[in-house]
């Protein structure tokens, strides 16, 4: 019988948070015009399910490593910001 295993950067907020968003997202993109597809779609998915990758994985990894997984979460969330921004100028939301 298999154990559930959980891993320590399950139990952080700001992970279970990015999950939330990576949510969020993919529902959100299912509405784009469907020539953003591999454009906008495309871009943001791979943008916000870094930010959860880069938590979790960043937590196996020394302090100052970690540190530095979360920086480059930040900067997914601020790609993510820049192409809501985008959305919003070609009048998709």
């Amino acid at each position: 019988m298999a154990q559930n295993v959980t891993f320590h950067f399950e139990k952080l907020q700001v992970y279970q948070k990015s999950l939330d968003i990576i949510d969020k997202i993919y529902e959100y993109t299912d509405s784009l015009p469907k020539e953003e597809v591999y454009g906008i779609r495309s871009q943001f998915r791979r943008a916000v399910v870094s930010i959860s990758l880069n938590i979790a994985e960043g937590t196996a990894r020394s302090k100052k490593d970690f540190r530095r997984f979360l920086d480059i979460a930040y900067g997914s969330i601020c790609e993510c910001v820049t192409l809501l921004a985008i959305c919003k100028r070609r009048k998709y939301i």
